[in-house]
């Protein structure tokens, strides 16, 4: 079969968005009506261990049985979809060139010459895509343009585009998660200026991925190996009960903001071991944040972080954006998707705290919708 992938940018097309993830299969259709978009639908199907692992698909056949039971339960038909890939696998670079090159020139020093430089594997083994962002003039009165470059394993968007294909759809658009989501979010991100970052934390099923934003651009991503799994398995070792995949236990437990060295002098309660060992999980997804801020704002002093944002089904967590806002003191907010966006929703389907998991698989639908 030929593929028909296009680029990692892609262009618009009808069909819908479809997000892969460890624990469920997302899928979302969206339409243009006059006050802005409808929702023609979600549909979330259930992913059983060992079919997506460590952000890569580990069983093509199942993960493409799980699509088409997801496109079969939305009563849709489909051919075109727009899907996005983690960003552990991703290389997202700024660069400028000289500005007096003309898009064919551009095309050849980005793809063949620039990208080489910043890939830690060859340069055959990725693909590679990028886009112009604007034109400046550096220190030395030169112009330039900057551009954004992306690059992601070959291997990955490989079996991204083998799994659709097994499941009977084409692929027109293939992403970074964390451009969904910022496509998502990006009304709120313009109420912030060009010295101002937003620090998206989407929190996943195996870990957490970090992307600081300016004016709407990505300028920093990094992926940290923590995410609601962890939590899950240190609650369950240390009340001795087996782990369990379902994240509705976290959605019931309220994360306490007082810090656990504290709680002898301030006369609180002491916490049971589960909510204790879910504290140290926290306490080091909180370290890993702090280093990926700090790292990011010693080489731009200029830029102040204004504010987190979380996503991902970690990131409804009942005080999670208080947690994170004692510790870090910087403010934090939990999105939702739903509300940004003025959709419509099944209230009792998809309750708050689990709407900023949805963050991805919306910008994704953005994508596709007409």
């Amino acid at each position: 079969m030929v593929r028909q992938f296009k680029t990692l940018f892609g262009k618009y097309y009808q069909g819908v968005g479809i997000e892969l993830a460890p624990q469920r299969v997302n899928l979302v259709q969206l339409r243009k009506q006059r006050q802005g978009l409808k929702l023609e639908t979600l549909t979330s199907v259930s992913v059983p261990e060992g079919v997506f692992v460590n952000g890569q698909i580990t069983d093509p056949a199942t993960m493409a049985e799980l699509i088409q039971e997801a496109i079969a339960e939305s009563k849709i038909k489909a051919f075109r979809v727009a899907t996005a890939v983690p960003g552990r696998y991703s290389i997202i670079r700024l660069i400028s060139v000289p500005a007096e090159l003309d898009d064919k020139e551009l095309q050849e020093m980005v793809l063949n010459h620039e990208a080489g430089l910043y890939l830690p594997y060859p340069r055959e083994e990725a693909d590679v895509d990028y886009q112009k962002l604007g034109y400046f003039v550096d220190h030395d009165g030169i112009e330039k343009v900057q551009v954004l470059l992306v690059a992601t394993r070959k291997e990955i968007t490989d079996s991204f585009i083998d799994t659709f294909e097994q499941a009977g759809l084409q692929i027109d658009v293939l992403e970074i998660n964390s451009f969904a989501l910022i496509r998502t979010l990006r009304e709120q991100l313009r109420q912030y200026g060009p010295q101002e970052a937003a620090v998206l934390v989407d929190i996943e099923f195996d870990s957490t991925e970090i992307a600081i934003v300016v004016n709407g651009v990505p300028q920093f991503s990094r992926t940290v190996p923590i995410g609601t799994y962890q939590m899950q398995i240190a609650i369950s070792r240390a009340m001795g009960l087996p782990v369990s995949r379902d994240i509705e236990l976290l959605y019931g437990m309220s994360i306490p903001l007082t810090p656990i060295d504290d709680e002898e002098k301030t006369g609180v309660p002491e916490m049971n071991p589960g909510m204790v060992a879910m504290m140290r999980v926290l306490g080091e997804l909180t370290d890993e944040l702090r280093r990926s801020i700090n790292f990011y704002l010693h080489q731009n002093e200029n830029l102040e972080v204004a504010q987190i944002m979380l996503a991902g089904p970690g990131g409804g967590l009942e005080q999670i954006d208080e947690f994170f806002t004692q510790r870090l003191s910087l403010p934090t907010s939990q999105i939702d998707p739903i509300a940004a966006l003025s959709l419509q929703i099944d209230e009792e389907k998809y309750p708050v705290a689990q709407r900023p998991g949805l963050g991805v698989v919306l910008g994704l639908g953005m994508r596709e919708v007409r």
